[in-house]
């Protein structure tokens, strides 16, 4: 009995003789060469420091050697009002930095999109892409002088030359209070990162079809108008992609957060990163076991998401992410 021949339809409809792995491998020899540096170094820097997932299970210390203690870490974090604490303001955090953000974005794509002045357009959106280049650190050193309480924070400065801080009054610790912290936090990261969030979004008004503004000039629409009925609508399908997107990442907030966050403001910054660096770095005697544990959840959640926003991403792009 003769094996029945495998086909493939190509994209052009043509249906063509599937050949055999090995065939395939032999023709393409080349590529598999000078993929392969690159799988190597996949596999050390990704793939092999996996095999740590399993001191989850362990009571792996410093000192001693590690003792299998089976789900006690799990159960543990999830008894912790520090962990749940952690957890909650990462969410909150990254969520509402990602909505802020992003239609801060928006409206400020929408705005130098409808400035004539060419030079000034592009002397602006230079001025509003700057800060991201900027390292976290050098953020933080910078917002912490102007909200410095000392006699030289310029923001408690100016509060009691308006008037607003009276005289005999305490400086305001911005950075220290817990009602105060949250909103600063996401005043730096807009100062931060809108300028580049806006490159997509001008990119996507770039090319919305002129003629859909002229339409709307002879039916007498004023700019606003415009704004509302054809610019903003044009712009909804990539406001979505970029929310899905980016919402698969709300796990990993770490730097903004470390380098702006102290222990007088932990019930609303300390997120599940800074909460790992802690139970590792931050006490005599560490249980990597324990922080092993809390950043497998961590990830659990993160490939949660991925996988969320990829079904999302089907519904509204009719592709996945991944």
């Amino acid at each position: 009995m003769s094996r029945k021949k495998k086909t493939v339809t190509t994209s052009t409809g043509v249906e063509v003789r599937h050949k055999p792995l090995g065939l395939r491998i032999k023709n393409n020899i080349g590529y598999y060469v000078m993929f392969l540096p690159v799988l190597i170094f996949i596999i050390i820097i990704y793939y092999w420091p996996m095999l740590g997932i399993r001191y989850a299970f362990y009571d792996y210390k410093p000192v001693g050697e590690p003792a299998f203690v089976g789900f006690d870490h799990f159960t543990k974090m999830f008894s912790t009002d520090a962990f749940w604490t952690a957890f909650k303001n990462t969410l909150e955090l990254s969520i509402m930095k990602l909505i802020i953000t992003t239609f801060t974005a928006v409206i400020v794509s929408v705005f130098l999109n409808e400035m004539g002045n060419l030079f000034a357009k592009k002397t602006l959106q230079t001025i509003i892409y700057l800060p991201h280049f900027m390292s976290w650190a050098v953020v933080a050193s910078i917002f912490s002088l102007f909200l410095s309480p000392s006699s030289t924070g310029l923001v408690n400065g100016l509060l009691r030359d308006w008037g607003i801080l009276a005289e005999d009054a305490q400086n305001i610790y911005f950075l220290a209070e817990p009602a105060w912290w949250r909103p600063i936090f996401y005043i730096i990261n807009i100062w931060k990162e809108t300028g580049w969030g806006t490159i997509i979004f001008l990119a996507t008004l770039s090319g919305i079809n002129p003629e859909l503004y002229e339409a709307a000039d002879i039916d007498g629409a004023t700019r606003l108008q415009k704004m509302r009925y054809v610019t903003l609508p044009a712009l909804a399908n990539t406001i979505i992609t970029v929310l899905i997107l980016n919402l698969a990442k709300v796990m990993n907030m770490f730097e903004s957060v470390f380098v702006l966050y102290n222990n007088a403001v932990y019930s609303v910054s300390d997120v599940i990163s800074t909460y790992i660096y802690r139970q590792t770095f931050a006490i005599a005697l560490p249980n990597y076991g324990y922080s092993t544990a809390v950043g497998l959840f961590k990830s659990l959640v993160g490939c949660f998401l991925v996988l969320v926003c990829n079904w999302a991403s089907k519904k509204t792009r009719g592709r996945g992410i991944v």
